[in-house]
């Protein structure tokens, strides 16, 4: 009885403590919570959030070289929804070996298209201006 209440009184504190904190859960509770706040600006046609989410590479598109260059990728929600992942490529490294059927996590900014919406700024801002993305893929973070 003493090790049940002792295993409750931790789990108490980490809930607590991550409520607090910012969550220090917030990789695995940040994907669930991303893409539904993703699904609902989707739904609202809302853009310029900064969001969380995970998913599944779809499609591998040819890199955008107008302007900045951007590694382009398809991926496909636990919902089904799709994003075009743009990632900046001149200011962050390609992430590495990608394919399809590959697991991302991003973080960004999500913009409303038809289509199911785009993920940008998954790169730091070498200007500090902006809050840093990233894209976690194999294990590695590209920022």
């Amino acid at each position: 009885m003493k090790k049940l209440f002792s295993v409750l009184a931790i789990l108490g504190a980490l809930y607590l403590g991550s409520a607090q904190f910012g969550g220090i859960f917030e990789f695995t509770q940040g994907s669930t919570a991303g893409n539904e706040q993703i699904a609902n600006a989707f739904r609202d046609q809302t853009s310029g959030l900064q969001v969380t989410g995970e998913g599944i590479v779809s499609k591998l598109l040819p890199d955008e070289n107008e302007g900045s260059a951007h590694q382009r990728f398809i991926l496909r929600l636990a919902s089904g929804q799709t994003l075009l992942i743009a990632h900046n490529i001149d200011v962050a490294p390609r992430v590495a070996s990608l394919e399809a059927g590959d697991t991302v996590a991003f973080h960004g900014v999500y913009e409303w298209n038809s289509k199911g919406g785009v993920i940008h700024w998954t790169h730091h801002d070498p200007r500090g201006e902006h809050r840093a993305g990233w894209l976690k893929h194999g294990g590695e973070t590209y920022q």
